[in-house]
C-alpha cells in the first residue's frame, strides 16, 4: 500500500501542513510534533514522491541550454560536454533537462517558464551570445546560471567558465609565423558568440602585430554546417592565390580542411599547413596529426557543474570568471618554411 502525507498526519495526530514542514526541513515546528511525524514516517515506510516534493520546494533538476541544432550539428564539443555535465549531475542526485530552441526569443521564453514553474534550480549555458540581453533578463530571477563561455557584463547570478580563446588563437597564429609563414588564412564561425569573436580577434591582432597584411579574402566565415565549412575550405584551397597556412577555429573547420585537401590531392603540410582547435577524440584520427589547442571539455564541464552545485546547495561565494588552462600540442600539420628555404 502506498501511503500519503494524509496518512502520516492521521498517525502522528498532526495537520497535513505540519507534515509538509517536516518533510521540507522547515524550522517553524515544535520538536515534539517533529518526533511524532518522523515516527509515523518510519512506521508507514513512507517514500515521498519526487513530484510531491517538487510541488512544494521545486524539482531537483538543472537545465542545460544548448544552441539550436543548426549551429551544433556534427560539433562533438556539445555532445561531449553534455555527457560530462549529466554524469556530474547524476552524482549529485540531480536530473538534467536539455533545452534547445529555434531562436534566442524562444530560448528565453522557455528558460523563464521553467524557472517560474520551479522545474529547475540552476542553468548551464553551453555558449555565450555576443548580445547579452539574454543574461540581463534571466539575472533577475535569482537562480544560478553558469555560462560555458565569456561573459562581458556585470551580473548578480551569472558565472563564467571559459578558456582564453583570444590568447590561444594568438599563439596558434604566432606559431605559424615563427615557422616562416606569411600568408595565413582563417576559417571562422559566424560572429554571434563571444568565442567566435575572440578567436578571430586573436588571429587578426597577431597578424597585425607581426606586420603582415590582413587579406579579407582569406578571412572566411565558414558557417555552422559540414557543407558550408567544406565549401569554404575547398574555395580557399583551390584559389589561384592559395595561402601557405590556415588557422581553423573549431573541429568542423579542421575536418573540412583535411577532407578537402584529401579530395583534391593537396598535401598537408607540404602544400598547406593547418593549425586549429580540436580534442583528442577527433585529432587522434587525423593524418598528419594536427598542431592544435586541445579543448579541455571535461575540465570545462567539471568546473561549470561545481560552481552550479556550490551555489544551489551552499550558496558559496564564487570568483568569476574561471579560466580553464589549455595546452598547445605541436604535431605534424605545419611545415617549417624557414628550414625548407635554406
Amino acid at each position: 500500500m502506498v501511503h500519503t502525507i494524509y496518512d502520516i498526519a492521521r498517525v502522528a495526530n498532526v495537520s497535513k501542513s505540519t507534515v509538509s514542514r517536516v518533510l521540507n526541513n522547515q524550522s517553524n515546528i515544535s520538536e515534539e510534533a517533529r518526533e511524532r511525524v518522523l515516527k509515523a514516517i518510519e512506521e508507514l515506510n513512507y517514500q515521498p514522491s519526487k513530484l510531491a516534493r517538487a510541488l512544494s520546494s521545486g524539482f531537483d533538476a538543472i537545465m542545460v541550454v544548448s544552441r539550436s541544432a543548426k549551429t551544433t550539428s556534427n560539433n562533438p564539443f556539445f555532445s561531449e560536454i553534455i555527457h560530462r555535465i549529466s554524469s556530474n549531475a547524476e552524482e549529485e542526485n540531480f536530473d538534467v533537462i536539455i533545452q534547445t530552441s529555434r531562436n534566442s526569443k524562444d530560448e528565453l521564453e522557455k528558460c523563464i517558464t521553467k524557472i517560474k514553474e520551479k522545474m529547475i534550480k540552476g542553468i548551464i549555458m553551453l555558449s555565450s551570445p555576443a548580445n547579452e540581453d539574454f543574461f540581463k533578463q534571466l539575472d533577475v530571477f535569482n537562480i544560478p546560471i553558469v555560462v560555458i563561455g565569456k561573459v562581458d557584463g556585470e551580473y548578480t547570478n551569472i558565472y563564467s567558465v571559459d578558456t582564453n580563446n583570444y590568447q590561444d588563437s594568438y599563439n596558434l597564429t604566432k606559431f605559424l609565423i615563427e615557422q616562416g609563414h606569411r600568408d595565413i588564412a582563417c576559417l571562422h564561425s559566424p560572429l554571434d558568440y563571444h568565442v567566435s569573436i575572440d578567436r578571430l580577434e586573436g588571429y587578426k591582432d597577431c597578424i597585425k602585430e607581426y606586420g603582415l597584411p590582413l587579406r579579407e579574402e582569406w578571412i572566411i566565415n565558414s558557417g555552422y554546417t559540414v557543407n558550408t565549412a567544406y565549401e569554404s575550405a575547398t574555395s580557399l584551397l583551390l584559389s589561384p592565390n592559395r595561402p601557405s597556412a590556415v588557422f581553423a577555429t573549431d573541429d568542423l573547420k579542421v575536418l573540412s580542411l583535411y577532407k578537402s585537401s584529401s579530395d583534391h590531392g593537396i598535401s598537408i603540410p607540404n602544400d598547406i599547413s593547418i593549425v586549429g582547435y580540436s580534442n583528442s577524440n577527433i585529432s587522434a584520427f587525423l593524418s598528419p596529426s594536427l598542431t592544435r589547442i586541445e579543448i579541455p571539455v571535461k575540465k570545462l564541464g567539471d568546473a561549470g557543474t561545481k560552481i552550479l552545485f556550490d551555489k544551489i546547495k551552499e550558496n558559496k561565494a564564487i570568483n568569476s570568471p574561471i579560466i580553464v588552462p589549455t595546452e598547445m600540442s605541436i604535431q605534424n600539420s605545419v611545415a617549417n618554411v624557414i628550414e625548407s628555404n635554406k
